[in-house]
């Protein structure tokens, strides 16, 4: 992984500042950039597939799409690094097109008294069950990671998961309002960017903006600093949960 990091050897760019500029406009950096970490997108597909991957292949295609999405989407103030979100990017992306190609293919149930086409058909079947039992170990896996990032964000707030759980609000409504001053917080620009740079809530910001008073936002600061967190991130799992309390 180490050989990953440094495989542009001619320029030796920091990888936020070589963002940076591709982003503003450097193509050919792009190119550079997306041709240096080939063999990164290629192990990256290949641990989704469970299988050597070759430049030619579909998924491959696939995985070079996403990587330059990534290149376009990332920004440092989502805590992650180029690569962690490149990486969870091209994942899924390439069981985005796994599942695309699994409903394409039309299975066929009808009654034959041929035993060969009625091998295929088992056979076909068992391959459907095995590539869904694929896709739903691959998606726990992306969960998993998607957790393992959160906990380095975290720790740079001096958050730890262990204090969510115990100070997360213990009732629903309670959850459900901290979530939305979360999300009036992060819909700002200048207090998202207060609690970035700070590293700590604007409490004081806060509590002129929401109808929440200043001993609910102090009580329950971390739960709302992490539920921001999360949504300025690129969580998609995490997101679901935030998604479906806020519906509810």
């Amino acid at each position: 992984m180490l050989s990953l990091l440094f495989m542009a050897k001619k320029k030796r760019r920091p990888l936020e500042e070589t963002v940076e500029k591709i982003h503003q406009g450097d193509a050919a950096l792009r190119e550079e950039l997306i041709d240096s970490y080939k063999p990164f997108i290629a192990k990256t597909v290949s641990s989704v597939c469970k299988r050597y991957i070759h430049e030619s292949d579909d998924e491959f295609s696939i995985g070079l799409i996403a990587f330059n999405e990534a290149i376009q989407k990332y920004s440092s103030e989502k805590g992650n690094s180029l690569l962690s979100f490149a990486e969870v990017m091209i994942k899924r992306r390439v069981i985005d097109y796994i599942r695309q190609q699994s409903r394409n293919q039309n299975l066929s149930f009808h009654i034959s008294n041929d035993p060969t086409e009625e091998e295929q058909q088992r056979s076909t079947i068992e391959d459907e069950l095995s590539l869904d039992e694929f896709r739903k170990k691959t998606e726990q896996e992306l969960r998993r990671e998607e957790i393992i990032q959160f906990q380095a964000v975290l720790k740079d707030f001096d958050l730890s998961f262990q204090d969510l759980l115990e100070q997360s609000p213990k009732h629903a409504d309670a959850r459900k309002n901290a979530m939305l001053v979360a999300k009036s917080m992060v819909e700002n620009e200048a207090l998202k960017n207060l609690l970035l740079e700070k590293k700590r809530l604007p409490i004081k910001q806060l509590e002129d903006m929401v109808k929440v008073s200043r001993k609910t936002i102090e009580r329950n600061r971390k739960y709302i600093i992490a539920i921001a967190l999360i949504l300025i991130g690129d969580y998609v799992y995490l997101k679901d949960y935030i998604k479906g309390v806020l519906e509810t």
